[in-house]
Protein backbone atom coordinates (compact mmCIF):
# COMPACT_ATOMS: atom_id res chain seq x y z
CA UNK A 1 0.00 0.00 0.00
CA UNK A 2 1.12 3.17 -0.76
CA UNK A 3 -0.01 6.78 0.62
CA UNK A 4 0.11 9.63 -1.58
CA UNK A 5 -0.97 13.37 -0.55
CA UNK A 6 -0.87 16.60 -2.39
CA UNK A 7 -0.60 19.69 -0.83
CA UNK A 8 -0.99 23.51 -2.28
CA UNK A 9 1.28 26.03 -0.86
CA UNK A 10 -0.41 28.69 -1.20
CA UNK A 11 -4.28 27.51 -1.28
CA UNK A 12 -6.63 26.68 -3.79
CA UNK A 13 -7.37 29.71 -5.34
CA UNK A 14 -5.50 30.56 -7.99
CA UNK A 15 -5.40 33.91 -11.14
CA UNK A 16 -5.22 33.06 -14.33
CA UNK A 17 -1.23 33.49 -15.35
CA UNK A 18 0.04 32.51 -11.47
CA UNK A 19 2.34 29.45 -11.06
CA UNK A 20 0.70 26.69 -8.74
CA UNK A 21 3.31 25.23 -6.44
CA UNK A 22 2.27 21.65 -4.80
CA UNK A 23 4.32 19.68 -3.15
CA UNK A 24 3.89 15.84 -3.39
CA UNK A 25 5.01 13.16 -0.62
CA UNK A 26 4.70 9.76 -1.41
CA UNK A 27 4.84 7.47 1.75
CA UNK A 28 4.99 3.33 2.69
CA UNK A 29 2.72 3.55 5.48
CA UNK A 30 3.84 0.16 6.94
CA UNK A 31 5.88 0.80 10.23
CA UNK A 32 9.91 0.16 9.89
CA UNK A 33 10.09 -3.01 12.11
CA UNK A 34 8.42 -4.60 8.70
CA UNK A 35 10.31 -7.16 6.81
CA UNK A 36 12.05 -5.62 3.30
CA UNK A 37 9.59 -8.12 1.64
CA UNK A 38 6.88 -4.94 2.32
CA UNK A 39 8.84 -2.29 0.48
CA UNK A 40 6.88 -1.12 -2.47
CA UNK A 41 7.97 -0.45 -5.95
CA UNK A 42 6.55 3.23 -8.13
CA UNK A 43 7.17 2.91 -12.02
CA UNK A 44 6.41 6.46 -12.08
CA UNK A 45 4.54 9.22 -11.49
CA UNK A 46 3.13 12.36 -13.47
CA UNK A 47 1.02 15.77 -12.55
CA UNK A 48 -1.29 17.95 -15.03
CA UNK A 49 -3.99 20.78 -15.09
CA UNK A 50 -6.82 20.41 -16.49
CA UNK A 51 -10.13 22.34 -17.12
CA UNK A 52 -13.41 20.28 -17.51
CA UNK A 53 -16.54 21.05 -19.36
CA UNK A 54 -19.87 19.73 -18.99
CA UNK A 55 -23.03 21.16 -20.17
CA UNK A 56 -26.78 20.60 -19.56
CA UNK A 57 -28.13 18.81 -22.28
CA UNK A 58 -31.78 20.23 -21.68
CA UNK A 59 -30.14 23.47 -22.09
CA UNK A 60 -27.39 23.34 -24.32
CA UNK A 61 -27.05 21.64 -28.05
CA UNK A 62 -23.73 21.26 -28.64
CA UNK A 63 -22.20 20.19 -31.56
CA UNK A 64 -21.18 15.97 -32.21
CA UNK A 65 -17.69 15.64 -31.25
CA UNK A 66 -15.12 14.49 -33.62
CA UNK A 67 -14.63 11.02 -33.98
CA UNK A 68 -11.38 11.62 -36.91
CA UNK A 69 -9.21 12.25 -33.51
CA UNK A 70 -10.02 9.41 -30.25
CA UNK A 71 -8.09 9.81 -27.82
CA UNK A 72 -4.64 7.60 -27.31
CA UNK A 73 -5.55 4.62 -26.04
CA UNK A 74 -8.54 5.43 -23.77
CA UNK A 75 -9.35 2.03 -22.64
CA UNK A 76 -5.75 1.34 -21.59
CA UNK A 77 -5.20 1.23 -17.66
CA UNK A 78 -1.45 1.99 -18.33
CA UNK A 79 -1.65 5.46 -19.85
CA UNK A 80 -1.97 8.30 -17.85
CA UNK A 81 -5.57 10.53 -18.81
CA UNK A 82 -6.20 12.65 -15.87
CA UNK A 83 -9.67 13.19 -17.12
CA UNK A 84 -10.42 9.44 -17.16
CA UNK A 85 -13.49 9.16 -15.32
CA UNK A 86 -15.07 12.53 -15.65
CA UNK A 87 -18.06 13.94 -16.80
CA UNK A 88 -18.18 16.17 -19.87
CA UNK A 89 -15.06 17.23 -21.93
CA UNK A 90 -11.39 18.12 -21.34
CA UNK A 91 -10.97 21.62 -22.89
CA UNK A 92 -7.51 22.47 -21.66
CA UNK A 93 -4.46 20.76 -20.12
CA UNK A 94 -1.67 21.76 -19.39
CA UNK A 95 1.71 19.61 -20.66
CA UNK A 96 1.87 16.30 -17.93
CA UNK A 97 5.16 16.49 -16.38
CA UNK A 98 7.03 13.42 -14.85
CA UNK A 99 7.66 13.44 -10.65
CA UNK A 100 9.66 10.75 -10.32
CA UNK A 101 10.38 6.94 -12.16
CA UNK A 102 11.18 3.97 -10.50
CA UNK A 103 10.83 4.63 -6.97
CA UNK A 104 11.23 1.78 -3.94
CA UNK A 105 10.10 3.05 -0.70
CA UNK A 106 11.08 0.83 2.35
CA UNK A 107 8.59 0.80 5.34
CA UNK A 108 8.20 3.69 6.93
CA UNK A 109 10.27 5.89 4.31
CA UNK A 110 8.51 9.05 1.73
CA UNK A 111 10.06 11.26 0.14
CA UNK A 112 8.78 14.44 -1.43
CA UNK A 113 8.22 16.24 -4.67
CA UNK A 114 7.82 19.27 -6.08
CA UNK A 115 5.62 20.50 -8.54
CA UNK A 116 4.97 23.58 -10.30
CA UNK A 117 2.73 25.04 -13.56
CA UNK A 118 1.59 28.06 -14.69
CA UNK A 119 -2.54 28.29 -15.12
CA UNK A 120 -3.13 29.07 -18.66
CA UNK A 121 -4.95 32.77 -19.22
CA UNK A 122 -6.89 31.51 -22.13
CA UNK A 123 -9.38 29.29 -20.15
CA UNK A 124 -12.67 30.41 -18.48
CA UNK A 125 -13.00 30.77 -15.08
CA UNK A 126 -13.80 28.28 -12.40
CA UNK A 127 -18.36 28.18 -13.06
CA UNK A 128 -20.88 26.02 -11.57
CA UNK A 129 -23.81 26.95 -13.06
CA UNK A 130 -27.39 25.34 -14.38
CA UNK A 131 -26.37 25.26 -18.06
CA UNK A 132 -22.53 25.05 -18.17
CA UNK A 133 -19.86 23.85 -15.62
CA UNK A 134 -15.79 24.49 -15.76
CA UNK A 135 -13.80 22.50 -13.49
CA UNK A 136 -10.50 22.48 -12.87
CA UNK A 137 -8.95 20.49 -11.31
CA UNK A 138 -4.93 19.25 -10.46
CA UNK A 139 -4.57 15.22 -11.32
CA UNK A 140 -1.36 13.49 -9.87
CA UNK A 141 -1.19 9.75 -11.64
CA UNK A 142 1.02 7.19 -10.12
CA UNK A 143 1.39 3.39 -11.04
CA UNK A 144 2.89 0.90 -9.20
CA UNK A 145 4.64 -1.85 -10.85
CA UNK A 146 2.08 -4.57 -12.44
CA UNK A 147 -0.66 -2.46 -11.16
CA UNK A 148 -3.68 0.09 -13.02
CA UNK A 149 -2.69 4.04 -12.57
CA UNK A 150 -3.75 5.41 -9.29
CA UNK A 151 -5.18 8.76 -9.78
CA UNK A 152 -5.24 11.49 -7.35
CA UNK A 153 -7.58 14.26 -7.81
CA UNK A 154 -7.03 17.94 -6.38
CA UNK A 155 -10.20 20.88 -7.10
CA UNK A 156 -8.93 24.13 -8.11
CA UNK A 157 -10.58 27.76 -8.06
CA UNK A 158 -9.46 29.65 -10.98
CA UNK A 159 -10.31 33.19 -11.49
CA UNK A 160 -9.84 35.04 -14.47
CA UNK A 161 -9.46 39.34 -15.12
CA UNK A 162 -9.88 40.43 -18.01
CA UNK A 163 -6.44 42.10 -19.61
CA UNK A 164 -4.36 40.79 -17.81
CA UNK A 165 -3.96 37.59 -20.81
CA UNK A 166 -2.05 40.25 -22.97
CA UNK A 167 0.62 41.28 -19.70
CA UNK A 168 4.42 40.79 -20.08
CA UNK A 169 6.36 40.31 -17.46
CA UNK A 170 8.84 42.65 -17.74
CA UNK A 171 12.56 41.90 -17.25
CA UNK A 172 13.65 44.50 -15.81
CA UNK A 173 14.56 43.43 -12.51
CA UNK A 174 13.94 47.22 -11.12
CA UNK A 175 10.55 47.87 -12.67
CA UNK A 176 9.36 44.32 -11.12
CA UNK A 177 8.26 45.14 -6.83
CA UNK A 178 9.90 42.96 -4.82
CA UNK A 179 11.38 42.88 -1.03
CA UNK A 180 14.69 43.80 -0.25
CA UNK A 181 14.27 41.09 3.02
CA UNK A 182 13.07 38.15 0.81
CA UNK A 183 14.75 35.94 -1.66
CA UNK A 184 12.43 35.05 -4.27
CA UNK A 185 13.28 32.80 -7.30
CA UNK A 186 11.92 34.12 -10.39
CA UNK A 187 8.08 32.57 -10.67
CA UNK A 188 7.78 33.80 -7.06
CA UNK A 189 8.99 37.56 -8.53
CA UNK A 190 6.43 36.93 -11.40
CA UNK A 191 3.18 36.06 -9.35
CA UNK A 192 3.75 38.98 -6.84
CA UNK A 193 4.13 41.33 -9.70
CA UNK A 194 1.07 39.49 -11.06
CA UNK A 195 -1.13 39.86 -8.31
CA UNK A 196 -0.01 43.09 -7.64
CA UNK A 197 -0.80 44.42 -11.07
CA UNK A 198 -4.53 42.31 -10.65
CA UNK A 199 -4.78 44.37 -7.22
CA UNK A 200 -4.02 47.43 -9.07
CA UNK A 201 -6.72 47.49 -12.43
CA UNK A 202 -9.06 45.66 -9.23
CA UNK A 203 -8.81 49.27 -7.32
CA UNK A 204 -8.66 51.63 -10.17
CA UNK A 205 -11.97 49.73 -12.21
CA UNK A 206 -14.33 49.62 -8.57
CA UNK A 207 -12.84 52.49 -6.95
CA UNK A 208 -14.44 55.27 -9.71
CA UNK A 209 -17.88 56.54 -8.61
CA UNK A 210 -19.83 58.46 -10.21
CA UNK A 211 -24.19 58.87 -8.86
CA UNK A 212 -26.30 57.06 -11.37
CA UNK A 213 -30.21 57.74 -11.59
CA UNK A 214 -32.99 56.34 -12.80
CA UNK A 215 -36.54 56.85 -12.69
CA UNK A 216 -38.70 53.61 -11.93
CA UNK A 217 -42.71 54.30 -13.43
CA UNK A 218 -45.55 51.98 -13.84
CA UNK A 219 -48.17 52.46 -16.44
CA UNK A 220 -49.97 55.19 -13.88
CA UNK A 221 -46.95 57.63 -13.26
CA UNK A 222 -43.62 57.72 -11.73
CA UNK A 223 -43.12 55.54 -8.19
CA UNK A 224 -39.82 57.23 -7.55
CA UNK A 225 -36.06 57.34 -8.13
CA UNK A 226 -32.89 54.71 -7.38
CA UNK A 227 -29.56 55.67 -7.16
CA UNK A 228 -26.36 53.94 -7.77
CA UNK A 229 -22.86 55.09 -6.74
CA UNK A 230 -20.62 52.78 -9.21
CA UNK A 231 -21.42 49.48 -11.54
CA UNK A 232 -18.39 47.49 -10.94
CA UNK A 233 -17.94 46.07 -8.09
CA UNK A 234 -15.26 43.42 -6.38
CA UNK A 235 -16.26 40.04 -4.81
CA UNK A 236 -17.26 40.56 -1.14
CA UNK A 237 -17.90 44.24 -1.69
CA UNK A 238 -21.81 45.46 -1.04
CA UNK A 239 -23.85 46.56 -3.71
CA UNK A 240 -25.44 50.34 -1.74
CA UNK A 241 -28.32 51.80 -3.72
CA UNK A 242 -31.08 54.34 -3.00
CA UNK A 243 -34.42 55.02 -3.35
CA UNK A 244 -35.78 58.06 -2.99
CA UNK A 245 -39.85 57.37 -2.86
CA UNK A 246 -41.37 60.84 -2.28
CA UNK A 247 -40.82 62.55 -5.56
CA UNK A 248 -43.46 59.95 -6.55
CA UNK A 249 -46.87 59.81 -7.88
CA UNK A 250 -48.06 56.45 -7.36
CA UNK A 251 -47.97 54.76 -3.91
CA UNK A 252 -45.25 52.08 -3.08
CA UNK A 253 -46.43 49.74 -0.20
CA UNK A 254 -43.75 47.70 -0.80
CA UNK A 255 -40.57 46.79 -2.52
CA UNK A 256 -37.42 43.79 -2.78
CA UNK A 257 -34.14 44.39 -4.57
CA UNK A 258 -32.26 40.58 -5.32
CA UNK A 259 -29.12 40.34 -6.43
CA UNK A 260 -29.02 38.42 -9.38
CA UNK A 261 -26.40 36.13 -12.02
CA UNK A 262 -27.89 36.42 -15.36
CA UNK A 263 -26.37 32.96 -17.25
CA UNK A 264 -27.20 32.97 -20.88
CA UNK A 265 -26.69 30.49 -23.49
CA UNK A 266 -25.07 31.65 -26.68
CA UNK A 267 -27.66 31.53 -29.53
CA UNK A 268 -25.74 29.23 -31.46
CA UNK A 269 -25.63 26.74 -28.81
CA UNK A 270 -29.20 27.49 -27.25
CA UNK A 271 -32.00 24.26 -27.79
CA UNK A 272 -34.99 25.27 -29.74
CA UNK A 273 -37.86 25.34 -27.80
CA UNK A 274 -39.93 22.42 -27.29
CA UNK A 275 -41.49 19.51 -24.84
CA UNK A 276 -38.38 19.30 -21.78
CA UNK A 277 -36.35 21.81 -23.39
CA UNK A 278 -35.04 24.41 -20.23
CA UNK A 279 -35.35 28.16 -20.93
CA UNK A 280 -31.65 29.36 -22.29
CA UNK A 281 -31.25 31.92 -19.72
CA UNK A 282 -31.51 30.96 -15.85
CA UNK A 283 -31.49 33.63 -12.45
CA UNK A 284 -29.53 32.79 -9.29
CA UNK A 285 -30.47 35.09 -6.22
CA UNK A 286 -27.67 35.76 -3.86
CA UNK A 287 -28.53 38.44 -1.66
CA UNK A 288 -32.01 39.98 -1.33
CA UNK A 289 -33.30 43.07 0.24
CA UNK A 290 -37.30 43.51 1.22
CA UNK A 291 -38.74 46.63 2.99
CA UNK A 292 -42.51 47.79 3.55
CA UNK A 293 -42.07 51.66 2.37
CA UNK A 294 -45.76 53.52 2.71
CA UNK A 295 -44.97 56.60 3.99
CA UNK A 296 -41.45 56.14 3.51
CA UNK A 297 -39.58 59.57 1.23
CA UNK A 298 -35.97 58.45 1.52
CA UNK A 299 -34.38 54.57 1.79
CA UNK A 300 -31.28 52.40 1.02
CA UNK A 301 -30.32 48.88 0.81
CA UNK A 302 -26.59 46.89 1.01
CA UNK A 303 -26.31 44.10 -0.57
CA UNK A 304 -22.83 41.86 -0.23
CA UNK A 305 -21.43 40.11 -3.11
CA UNK A 306 -20.12 36.70 -2.23
CA UNK A 307 -16.53 35.55 -2.38
CA UNK A 308 -17.20 32.28 -3.24
CA UNK A 309 -19.47 33.51 -6.36
CA UNK A 310 -17.58 33.77 -10.14
CA UNK A 311 -17.46 37.21 -11.47
CA UNK A 312 -19.31 38.22 -15.12
CA UNK A 313 -17.77 36.34 -18.24
CA UNK A 314 -17.90 35.33 -21.66
CA UNK A 315 -17.06 32.42 -23.05
CA UNK A 316 -18.13 31.09 -26.81
CA UNK A 317 -21.03 28.86 -25.34
CA UNK A 318 -22.31 30.98 -22.13
CA UNK A 319 -22.43 34.42 -20.41
CA UNK A 320 -22.30 35.54 -17.22
CA UNK A 321 -23.25 38.98 -16.11
CA UNK A 322 -24.95 40.28 -12.57
CA UNK A 323 -27.95 42.77 -12.04
CA UNK A 324 -30.38 44.14 -9.77
CA UNK A 325 -33.89 43.06 -9.89
CA UNK A 326 -36.51 45.08 -8.53
CA UNK A 327 -40.21 44.09 -8.04
CA UNK A 328 -42.45 46.76 -6.24
CA UNK A 329 -46.02 46.71 -4.96
CA UNK A 330 -47.78 49.96 -5.53
CA UNK A 331 -51.33 51.17 -4.83
CA UNK A 332 -54.11 51.34 -7.42
CA UNK A 333 -55.81 54.13 -5.18
CA UNK A 334 -55.02 57.56 -6.88
CA UNK A 335 -55.97 59.69 -3.23
CA UNK A 336 -53.88 56.95 -1.31
CA UNK A 337 -51.67 60.19 1.09
CA UNK A 338 -48.35 59.32 0.77
CA UNK A 339 -46.99 61.14 3.46
CA UNK A 340 -48.88 62.05 6.73
CA UNK A 341 -49.60 66.22 7.65
CA UNK A 342 -46.96 67.86 9.20
CA UNK A 343 -49.39 69.82 11.45
CA UNK A 344 -52.09 68.16 13.27
CA UNK A 345 -54.39 70.92 14.82
CA UNK A 346 -55.17 68.32 17.96
CA UNK A 347 -52.87 65.07 18.77
CA UNK A 348 -54.00 61.93 16.40
CA UNK A 349 -52.60 58.49 15.79
CA UNK A 350 -51.80 57.95 12.28
CA UNK A 351 -52.35 54.61 11.29
CA UNK A 352 -52.12 52.94 7.62
CA UNK A 353 -54.91 52.03 5.88
CA UNK A 354 -56.26 48.13 6.62
CA UNK A 355 -57.40 47.31 2.94
CA UNK A 356 -55.25 48.47 -0.05
CA UNK A 357 -55.72 47.96 -3.48
CA UNK A 358 -52.18 47.05 -5.17
CA UNK A 359 -50.47 45.92 -8.25
CA UNK A 360 -47.23 44.31 -8.69
CA UNK A 361 -44.38 45.84 -10.81
CA UNK A 362 -41.39 44.10 -11.51
CA UNK A 363 -38.31 45.55 -13.27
Amino acid sequence: MIEVVAELSRGPVFLAGEALECVVTVTNPLPPTATSASSEALAWASAQIHCQFHASESRVALPPPDSSQPDVQPDSQTVFLPHRGERGQCILSTPPKILFCDLRLDPGESKSYSYSEVLPTEGPPSFRGQSVKYVYKLTIGCQRVNSPITLLRVPLRVLVLTGLQDVHFPQDEAVAPSSPFLEEDDSGKKDSWLAELAGERLMAATSCRSLHLYNISDGRGKVGTFGIFKSVYRLGEDVVGTLNLGEGTVACLQFSVSLQTEERVQPEYQRRRGTGVAPSVSHVTHARHQESCLHTTRTSFSLPIPLCSTPGFCTAIVSLKWRLHFEFVTSREPGLVLLPPLEQPEPATWTGPEQVNWSHVGL
